[in-house]
């Protein structure tokens, strides 16, 4: 009998990460397989063969506005931190963030260039991680209001889609955890108490930071709503974005169908099942497109080539990476930087 041999820490990590690589290889080959099969696609080739290229740069264009948009919204956030980065300085970290987002298996390398490229001005990497986690949970409730609201005027139209409801309970659930941790960062001062009497030194200074940095948000009452305010305009304009390639793919997509069908794929495709969002997209699209009339051969063609449309836009970041690696390189970090 061959000896029992135990695996060590790193090699048991890179094995679930490669099991989990695969199983969502699968769902994501799987979904388009099955999807495929229910039209013809010649079909959908036809309407990519007649694709309006003014209505794609329209698309384009629009998708450009998003990112600028974002970029603002990130600079807001960090102001509240007294720390003034240029805004063509994120703009072109958020691109290169896109590129890394829509490139890579996961949205973790797009968060991670954002975090580095704020380093040098914030001086903590903490502030910088902790500034971009709330950006992101500021998008993260503007997605879903967008299409809890879209869910609901879709219903009050007629059009009823099963499984809609959980997203006000996710609403519910998402400001609830979000609101008294950005408001009111005293009683989550308080709440960490415990944690800060048998954490190390270590986890008490980033702990702190954290804290610190939440209650400077709360400082900027005015600034937090302008935040908020510019994540739900960043989700209107991919909803004007899609609708831009549905005119270009003479898809009959009105703005009340876009307003349930774009902000609900995006909240599904964040559920860690697929690569990206591949095939999850797809079926949502699918799934909403039968019971709008458009037919899956639409729905198909909309999501395939809105997905190809963001991505030739983000090798625009992939250039900009490139020239960092030739010179054109972020600040160096402050030599007396404490993380």
């Amino acid at each position: 009998m061959a000896p029992h041999v135990e695996r060590s820490p790193a090699r048991r990590s890179a094995a679930r990460h490669w099991t989990l690589l695969g199983a969502k290889v699968l769902v994501s080959g799987g979904l388009l397989y099955l999807l495929f099969r229910q039209t013809d696609l010649s079909t959908v080739l036809q309407r990519l063969h007649n694709v309006d290229l003014r209505w794609m740069l329209a698309a384009l264009a629009i998708y450009g506005l998003m990112v600028g948009i974002s970029a603002w919204r990130w600079r807001v956030l960090l102001r509240t931190q007294h720390v003034d980065c240029p805004l063509s300085h994120l703009g072109s970290s958020f691109l290169v963030a896109t590129f890394f987002n829509n490139f890579l298996p996961s949205n973790i390398g797009g968060d991670v260039i954002r975090i580095a490229d704020t380093v040098s001005y914030t001086s903590s990497r903490t502030l910088a991680t902790g500034v971009v986690l709330v950006d992101r949970a500021l998008g993260l409730l503007a997605l879903v209001l967008v299409a809890a609201i879209g869910s609901w005027r879709a219903q009050h139209s007629g059009l009823a889609m099963p499984g809609t409801q959980y997203l006000w309970v996710a609403l519910v659930a998402g400001s609830l955890a979000a609101v008294p941790t950005l408001l009111m960062p005293k009683l989550l001062d308080r709440l960490l108490t415990p944690i800060y009497a048998i954490a190390g030194e270590w986890a008490r200074a980033r702990l702190s930071r954290l804290t610190g940095m939440l209650g400077r948000i709360n400082d900027h009452p005015g600034a937090l709503g302008i935040a908020f305010a510019g994540a739900l305009a960043v989700q209107l304009v991919l909803v004007g974005f899609y609708l831009a390639v549905a005119h270009g793919l003479q898809i009959p997509l009105s703005v009340a169908s876009a307003l349930l069908v774009v902000p609900v794929s995006l909240v599904l495709q964040m559920v860690p099942v697929s690569i990206n969002g591949f095939g999850v997209r797809e079926a949502v699209f699918t799934f909403y497109f039968q019971r709008l009339g458009l037919g899956v051969d639409a729905a198909l063609a909309l999501s395939l080539i809105s997905t190809a449309t963001i991505a030739f836009f983000s090798l625009s970041g992939g250039v900009l990476f490139l020239l960092r690696r030739g010179g054109l390189t972020p600040a160096t970090v402050p030599s007396d930087t404490s993380e």
